[in-house]
Order: C-alpha cells, then structure tokens, then sequence
C-alpha cells in the first residue's frame, strides 16, 4: 500500500515541481530567452519582512473553552502569546466557558465593539455558528479554531487539528511495530464518543489498521480527563488480559491511562498517546514505560489563528504562498512522536 505519509510526499514534490516551474515561466519569454524584469509570473502579495513590521493597531476578539486540561491551557496560553509577540495587537480575551450561551453573549460584545477580527474556539460548533455568521455579516472576519461551524460561511478562515490523520498516524505506527505478528492483539481507548473528533480519530485508526490486515480487539471510551482515563483503562485490562498495542485518544486523559496500568502491573503491551503533552513525551524519552509513541494535535492552532487575524485585519497576505492570499482552510500535520525526533518536538508540548 502507499501510506499517508508517502502520499504526502508524492503530494510535496509536486507542488515544489509546480513552484519550479512557475519560477521558470517568471524568467522566460515565449521564444525561450530571459525577460527584461526578471520579476515573478505574479503578485505575491505582502513579504515576509512585511508581515513582521508593525503595522496599524488591530483589535482581535479571543474566545475559547474554560482551560480545564492542559492541552486547552497551552490553546490559551499560545493564543495569549501571539498577541504579545506583535506590538500592533490589542487582544480582547474572553473568559473561558464551556457554556454555548456565555461564549455566544461574549462574542456578541465583540461584534458591538466593532472589533476587527475574531479567532474563535468555540465551545459548540453548531451552537456557535449564528453567532459567527452575525460577525461576519458584520465584516468582521472569524478565525474558527479546532472545533469547526457547521456552516462553512460562518468563518473566513478555519484551522485544524487533523483528527482523522492522528487515527491514521497512530494505525500506521502500531502497523510498523506489530503487523508481522500472527493475531496482534489491539486495543483502543477513545474519548467522549458522541463528538465527531473522537468519531473521526477512531474511522482514521481503523482504516490504517485494516492495511495492514489488524483491527481493534477492544475497545472503551472515556472523557479527556484524567479520571476517566483511569476508570475505562482499568475497565479495558481487567476484561483483557493481553494485548500487544493500545492506542490512547488524549495525553491529558493519559495520565489516567498509566496510572491505571501501572497499578495492574501491565506491560505486555506498548501504549501510543495523542496530542503531545511533556508528561507523556519524558515518558517516552526515558525508555522505561509502556509508553513508546504519541501523535501530535497541537496546541499552536489559537496562536496561529491570533496571527492569521492579523494578517487580514491588516490586508496582508501569506507570504511563503505564490497566491497572493491567506487559505480559508488550513489542516495542521499529527506527526508521530518517538524516542527517535522527542526532542524535535518537546519545546512545542504542553504540561497536562
């Protein structure tokens, strides 16, 4: 099979191939002599030096869910950090809530205020979407993060974690280290099942493992904390009593999942996490735990969202793009972490 990752290097080369050959149609006339400018075949838009120098003050609404774990602590504390790092910035943050109407009422004062973009996480995709639909009614342009609207117009720009490619991630990891078994035995420990990310994680898991002729043996769901990773862990050993991988949806829940395998004294098996939290990836540089991989969801996408507003706020463009434009929709890569590339990665993990 071509797995995800060489499509996406099939993807890449072609692109870089594109690029070439545009740079080449920028330097040559039609009979195959060099042009007089030199220029590029189009108007690429503001340049990086551009982007960076401080330009008219703009004013970004902030909203997102209570930071009630850390993978949503590092969300808030990367969006908080963008707007700091540009001195052309005025950041309006919302409190966090997982309340739809709170966060709906706190963006319906953004839209009063004549703020000029909105980077929005919001608590309730669907439940959030009149909302944001409103603001950019309004002309004001709505930077959707991680958890998407249900209606495409609702935002200018939407950025995502890549949730069925962490599934994929995860799938072909655990392909690489047990397909050639006989009957590996697989299970997996999800999050709260009735959200379309964890739907979509699992589909993305399934689909990989089936290239390689395994399946998940077992499998429980849980809640993203660190409770119910610990109750559906020790649910999940106590009615197996072996396995040769297990997947775990969330790190933040992951702690819940190692304690509870440590007190069954487990390790017949290796675990592999997901979002990429410092606990887990100190778990895996150390070589002494069950714990031998993650999968990247990061915790960057309200920080790049904060950057992104700027950058329409102030009419400017992607500079590293030939379109002289900023995408509408930008999916993040879930890279699996391992001993091998930890540190790589560590300084862009959160603390759970």
């Amino acid at each position: 099979m071509q797995s995800r990752r060489g499509t996406r290097r099939h993807a890449l080369t072609t692109g870089l191939a594109a690029v070439a050959a545009v740079g080449l149609l920028a330097g040559c006339t039609s009979d195959g002599s060099e042009g007089e400018s030199g220029g590029d075949a189009v108007d690429q838009g503001t340049t990086a030096e551009e982007n960076q120098s401080s330009g008219d003050t703009v004013v970004i609404g902030w909203s997102g869910p209570e930071a009630d774990h850390g993978w949503l602590g590092a969300i808030n504390s990367g969006a908080l950090g963008a707007a700091d790092g540009f001195d052309d910035i005025d950041l309006r943050q919302a409190e966090g809530t997982n309340d739809a109407n709170q966060q709906i009422a706190a963006v319906e004062q953004f839209i009063n205020e004549g703020v000029d973009a909105i980077v929005l996480l919001p608590t309730d995709g669907a439940a959030l979407t009149p909302v944001a639909l409103e603001a950019m009614e309004a002309g004001i342009p709505v930077v959707n993060v991680d958890r998407e609207f249900s209606d495409s117009n609702a935002s200018r720009i939407t950025i995502l974690g890549d949730n069925y490619g962490m599934g994929v991630s995860a799938g072909e990891y655990i392909c690489e280290q047990v397909g050639d078994m006989d009957d590996a035995v697989i299970g997996e420990i999800a999050g709260i099942d009735s959200l379309p990310l964890t739907q979509d994680r699992t589909d993305g898991f399934n689909d990989a493992l089936s290239e390689c002729g395994l399946d998940v043996d077992a499998r429980v769901a849980a809640d993203f904390t660190v409770a119910g990773g610990e109750e559906a862990t020790t649910q999940l050993l106590s009615a197996n009593d072996h396995f040769d991988a297990i997947w775990n949806h969330d790190d933040d829940q992951g702690v819940g999942v190692l304690a509870a395998i440590n007190s069954a004294g487990r390790d017949d098996f290796f675990l592999v996490g997901g979002a990429g939290s410092k606990n887990m990836m100190d778990e895996i540089e150390s070589g002494e735990s069950v714990m031998q991989a993650t999968v990247i969801y990061p915790s960057t996408q309200a920080a790049d969202g904060i950057a992104l507003a700027r950058l329409l706020a102030q009419e400017k463009t992607m500079s590293d793009l030939v379109t002289p434009s900023v995408p509408y929709r930008i999916v993040l890569d879930a890279p699996v972490i391992t001993s091998e590339n930890v540190e790589q990665y560590y300084d862009l993990a959160f603390e759970s």
